[in-house]
């Protein structure tokens, strides 16, 4: 594959619009990193028609459009119709520890989110291509973590926007989704800052793993493995050894329960 190619395949990913192993389309053909939002909903419908291009790829490029998901203004599991969960992780700390979460996932054959804190992903940027082409999603988590519900219309679209741009400039988009800092749930005023920059939808989580505590690995696979279930959206973290060594034993629990981790965007699709 030509390292053009290549590089379209890194930013449907990153929009979500890329499962791992499918097909790259011809050059011709259009897909969208946006979501259509509809208000009242849980989780995800059927793809809706194809919508307009975004214009969200790097300066002088239009980023293609493909089928778009009916999405609530926040999403918070997804459908208890399938065995599925959806394995988010956000995006900062150590390196290194990062790199071996990612390689226990690989290890175990399964597919994560990660919403990245902007300055981090800008101070360490080849996890962008590590995260994309391991077949995993890559979405923003705003630019510094700060308590975004506390902050200012202007402050709250300046953390999400910020974030934007390191994404798109590494990646070519924005990505298909937005989790708030520092809050499980967003406002109303966060929202409405999102959709300002591309985010239709924000992505919240019914299942936390409280792995940022550093419970030890026990208590992180056990917070996980005996509440997931059908459609849940389970949130984790970078930059804690605890995750690390969890991670393996999570996939084992979630195996033997019939639970498939797959992207978000896979998620929501089914």
């Amino acid at each position: 594959m030509s390292p053009a190619s290549m590089d379209r395949r890194r930013a449907l990913r990153a929009a979500g619009l890329l499962a791992l192993g499918a097909p790259l389309a011809a050059c011709g053909s259009t897909a969208t990193d946006r979501h259509a939002a509809e208000p009242g909903t849980t989780h995800g419908s059927s793809p809706a028609p194809a919508g307009s291009a975004t214009g969200n790829g790097p300066p002088g490029t239009t980023t293609p459009t493909a089928p778009a998901l009916a999405l609530p203004p926040e999403v918070v599991r997804g459908s208890a119709d399938r065995p599925a969960v959806a394995l988010t992780f956000h995006g900062q700390g150590s390196p290194a520890q990062a790199e071996a979460v990612l390689a226990e996932l690989d290890n175990g054959g399964a597919r994560a989110t990660v919403l990245a804190v902007g300055s981090w992903l800008a101070a360490n940027p080849t996890i962008a291509t590590r995260i994309l082409d391991a077949g995993h999603e890559l979405g923003n988590h705003t630019q510094n973590h700060g308590p975004i519900s506390q902050m200012s219309a202007a402050q709250a679209y300046a953390e999400i926007d910020a974030c934007a741009q390191v994404l798109r400039r590494l990646t070519g988009t924005i990505g298909a989704w937005f989790r708030p800092s520092q809050t499980q749930y967003s406002t109303a005023g966060i929202r409405e800052q999102a959709q300002k920059v591309g985010y239709p939808t924000c992505l919240s989580y019914d299942l936390d793993s409280l792995d940022y505590t550093d419970p030890g690995p026990a208590a992180v696979v056990h917070n996980v493995t005996s509440a997931a279930r059908n459609g849940s959206i389970v949130s984790l973290h970078f930059g804690h050894a605890g995750t690390v060594e969890a991670v393996p034993q999570i996939l084992a629990g979630l195996a033997a329960r019939g639970l498939r981790p797959v992207t978000m965007t896979d998620l929501m699709r089914g």
